[in-house]
C-alpha cells in the first residue's frame, strides 16, 4: 500500500478498503468516547470522519478500541508454544506482546531466542523480544545457556528484538560488577528494563542512574511510589501468581498515568482461556478504581510509546488497524479483534488456520544417574532454615523450624505443613542435587515436580516423602520435561512439555486439560494452593527476597549467598 493512497483516502478522495461504522471509538490521546467513521486502507487507518469503502463493518453501537499490547510477559510460562499462545490472546483483544524469552534462552542458549522468533512468524499477533540479559540469573545456580554482553550484542541484531530484559542481577550493578556493566552498556541505545524487587534508596538510585528504565516487581504502594519518583516506567503486573494492581492502583492518578503500563508477566494456559489476557487485567484495573479510559491506554499507547512503536497504540490515522471490537468499558468483552485490517478474531474465536508447533532439536533433559539417596538429608545440629511461601506472591518468608526426625534423617513434616524440596539439575548432567524444606504447600501425601522453575529451569520437586519425589524425578527425565504428581511411588497425573522441558506442542485446550489433571491431583494430595505448580516454579528464583534453593543450594537472597541448610546454634 503506497503513501500516496492512504493520503488520497484520508482526503476521501478514493474509497477505504474498510470502514467502521455505527459505532464508537476511544481516542487515547484526548480521553474522549467519540463517534464517526474510522477508515482503513491497506492496513493501516487512514482516517476518522465520514468516509466510503469498499467493505463496511457496522459496530452496532460497540466501542473500538487499539489492539492491546502486552509489555512484559514470558510466552514460556503459558505453557503453550507460540502459534498456540497467538491462538489463546487474540481473540482476547492482544495484538501485540513483547517477551523476554529468559526461560529457554536459559535452556537452549540463543538458540532459544531463535527458536522462539521463527516460532512467531507469520501469525496475526506480533511478537517483539527484549535480549536476555541474565542468563545464568546468578553464580548460584547452573543453566544449559549463558549469555554475555557479547552475546547481548548479537542478540540485539536480530529481528525484532528491541533492548535488554530485565537486568535481574541488582548486586552486579551496585557493585559495578564488569561483565554487568557490559551488558548495561551494549544496550544503552535501547530501552533495558529492570528487576528490583525492594531495592530502594540510594541503591535505587544507583540502579536507575544505570540507565534501567522500568521495574514490573512492585508490590507495595511505596516501592512504586519511590520508582515512580525517580523516573521508572512502573509496570503493574497482574498473572497468575504475582497480582498487583489492587495494591498499586491508588499510585495511578491523571498526573502519573502516563507512567504506568499493564502486563502479565506469567500466565498459566488455564489462567488465558478461563479469564483472559490483558482483557482481564483491564476489568481488574478498573474493579480496583482506574478510570477505564486511563486502564485502556495502559494497556495501548503507554506500552507502544515504552517500547518505541510510535505505528500502534491508538485509533488515529496513520496508526495500524490493530482494533479490538468491545461491548463497553467494564467488562471489556471482546467482540471482534482486526490485525493490520483483517479479520482475526470474532466471537472469542480466531479466523486463521491453526499452525503446529515445531519442536527443537536440543534435548530437554540431561540428567546424572540419579537415585533416591541423592534426596536423603542427614540430621545435623541446629535449626533448619525453611522457605515460607507468600500466598498471591512470589515473594518468600526465610523461617527457622526444628527438623523432624525419621529414621536418622531429617523428613518432611506434613502436620506442620513442611514439606521437603529438591532441586535436580538438568542440563549439564553433574549430578547436583539441592536439598530444602518449604511451608505452605499444605501437601498431606505425594509428591508434584515441574521443569519449568525459574529462572535456570532444573527439575524441582516438592513433596511429603523421598519414595515419591524419587518417582516425579525420574518420570520427568525419561518423558523429557513437564508437570507431574505422584502417590505411592506412582505417577497421578502428568502434562508432558516437549518444548525445552517449558511448552506443550499441544493445543492450548489439551494442554489446559491436563494442566488441570495435574492440579487436581495436587489438590487431592493435600495442596491448598490454587496454583501450586506456579507457585513451585518460583521457589528456586534467586533473585526474589528471601530464601530460595537451586542445584547448589539455598540461596539467601538479601545477603547474595549461598547458606547451609541447618542454622548453627549459637555458643552460650
Amino acid at each position: 500500500m503506497g503513501l500516496e493512497r492512504i493520503i488520497r483516502v484520508a482526503r476521501g478522495l478514493e474509497p477505504a478498503d474498510l470502514v467502521f461504522t455505527g459505532g464508537r471509538h476511544l481516542n487515547v490521546f484526548s480521553g474522549e468516547v467519540l463517534e464517526g467513521d474510522v477508515a482503513v486502507a491497506g492496513g493501516t487507518i487512514a482516517g476518522i470522519g465520514s468516509y466510503r469503502g469498499r467493505r463496511r463493518v457496522n459496530l452496532g453501537g460497540d466501542i473500538l478500541l487499539p489492539g492491546f499490547i502486552d509489555a512484559h510477559i514470558h510466552l514460556e510460562s503459558t505453557l503453550l508454544s507460540i502459534p498456540e499462545f497467538a491462538r489463546a490472546v487474540v481473540p482476547r483483544g492482544t495484538t501485540t506482546v513483547l517477551t523476554d524469552p529468559h526461560e529457554i534462552v536459559n535452556v537452549m542458549g540463543l538458540a532459544g531466542l531463535d527458536y522462539m522468533i521463527s516460532s512467531s512468524r507469520s501469525l496475526p499477533l506480533d511478537v517483539y523480544f527484549m535480549a536476555s540479559s541474565c542468563v545464568p540469573a546468578t553464580r548460584f545456580e547452573t543453566a544449559g545457556g549463558r549469555v554475555t554482553a557479547a552475546g547481548i550484542r548479537k542478540a540485539l541484531r536480530r529481528p525484532r528484538v528491541l533492548g535488554v530484559a530485565e537486568m535481574m542481577d541488582v548486586p552486579g550493578v551496585l557493585s559495578g560488577d564488569p561483565e554487568v556493566l557490559r551488558k548495561i552498556r551494549a544496550g544503552h541505545s535501547r530501552r533495558i528494563d529492570g528487576h528490583a524487587p525492594l531495592v530502594s534508596g540510594k541503591d535505587l538510585s544507583a540502579y536507575v542512574a544505570a540507565g534501567i528504565r522500568s521495574d514490573h516487581e512492585c508490590t507495595r504502594i511505596e516501592e512504586a511510589r519511590e520508582k515512580l519518583r525517580l523516573g521508572m516506567t512502573i509496570m503493574i503486573r497482574e498473572g497468575t501468581t504475582e497480582k498487583n494492581i489492587s495494591a498499586l492502583a491508588p499510585l495511578v492518578t491523571p498526573e502519573t498515568a502516563s507512567r504506568f503500563l499493564l502486563v502479565s508477566d506469567d500466565k498459566h494456559v488455564d489462567d488465558l482461556l478461563d479469564r483472559g489476557h490483558m482483557d482481564e487485567n483491564l476489568r481488574r484495573a478498573v474493579s480496583a478504581g482506574i478510570d477505564p479510559i486511563t486502564a485502556v491506554r495502559m494497556a495501548t499507547i503507554n506500552p507502544a510509546l515504552y517500547m518505541g512503536l510510535s505505528d500502534r497504540g491508538a485509533v488515529a490515522p496513520g496508526c495500524l488497524a490493530d482494533l479490538a471490537v468491545v461491548s463497553d468499558l467494564e467488562t471489556f468483552r471482546v467482540r471482534a479483534v482486526y490485525k493490520g485490517g483483517c479479520l482475526a478474531a470474532a466471537n472469542g474465536r480466531p479466523v486463521w488456520k491453526k499452525r503446529r508447533a515445531v519442536l527443537p532439536a536440543r534435548r530437554a533433559m540431561r540428567v546424572a544417574d540419579f537415585s533416591i539417596d541423592r534426596l536423603l538429608v542427614p540430621v545435623r545440629p541446629g535449626r533448619i532454615r525453611v522457605i515460607e511461601i507468600v500466598p498471591g506472591q512470589i515473594l518468600t518468608r526465610s523461617i527457622l523450624e526444628d527438623p523432624s526426625v525419621a529414621g536418622g534423617l531429617a523428613a518432611a513434616d506434613p502436620g506442620r505443613d513442611i514439606a521437603k524440596i529438591a532441586v535436580v539439575e538438568r542440563h549439564k548432567a553433574s549430578g547436583r542435587v539441592g536439598l530444602g524444606f518449604v511451608r505452605g504447600f499444605g501437601l498431606k501425601a505425594g509428591a508434584i515436580a515441574s521443569t519449568v522453575a525459574h529462572d535456570s529451569h532444573n527439575l524441582i520437586v516438592v513433596g511429603t516423602n523421598d519414595r515419591d519425589m524419587a518417582a516425579c524425578v525420574r518420570h520427568l527425565v525419561r518423558s523429557g520435561g513437564g508437570l507431574c504428581a505422584a502417590h505411592d511411588g506412582r505417577i497421578a497425573a502428568t502434562l508432558p512439555l516437549p518444548i525445552a522441558g517449558l511448552m506443550s506442542d499441544r493445543d492450548a485446550e489439551v494442554v489446559a486439560g491436563r494442566l488441570a489433571l495435574v492440579k487436581a491431583a495436587a489438590t487431592i494430595l493435600g495442596s491448598s494452593l490454587s496454583d501450586p505448580f506456579m507457585h513451585l516454579s518460583f521457589l528456586a528464583l534467586p533473585v526474589v527476597p528471601e530464601l530460595r534453593l537451586t542445584d547448589r543450594g539455598l540461596v539467601d537472597v538479601r545477603r547474595f549467598e549461598i547458606v547451609p541448610l541447618y542454622e548453627p546454634e549459637k555458643s552460650s
